[in-house]
């Protein structure tokens, strides 16, 4: 892994296009360019964080805020009920495409298990 920016930064300081779907002080969401569902938004916060494996003791509040959100979204967009599928990927085994972590809120449809 590499200090260069990720694509996640550019969208971060608004260097390239997104569409947002939720915005705070520390935490940012935009619709995936590449859905799994017809709901998938990626909740990421605002300072990188490359991996999970990377999270310190005092980012738990930080990192928490993103399944906060993802939570408030959901019920913005009245999926609260009907439910959703929160994922995190860590390093390449695990699926992780982007080293910044993120958390993919999945919803629209039903979810399978397992995954994949």
């Amino acid at each position: 892994m590499t200090n260069q920016p990720t694509i996640f930064d550019k969208i971060i300081n608004k260097e390239i296009p997104a569409e947002i779907a939720f915005e705070n002080d520390t935490v940012l969401a935009f619709k995936d360019i590449n859905p799994q569902a017809p709901i998938h938004v990626l909740f990421i916060p605002k300072i990188r964080i490359s991996t999970i494996n990377d999270i310190k003791d005092d980012q738990a509040e930080l990192t928490g805020q993103l399944f906060l959100a993802a939570r408030d979204y959901a019920k913005q967009i009245g999926e609260d009920e009907n439910g959703y599928r929160l994922v995190m990927n860590c390093n390449q085994n695990g699926g992780q495409e982007v080293y910044h972590i993120h958390l993919h809120f999945l919803a629209g449809r039903q979810m399978l298990w397992p995954p994949g």
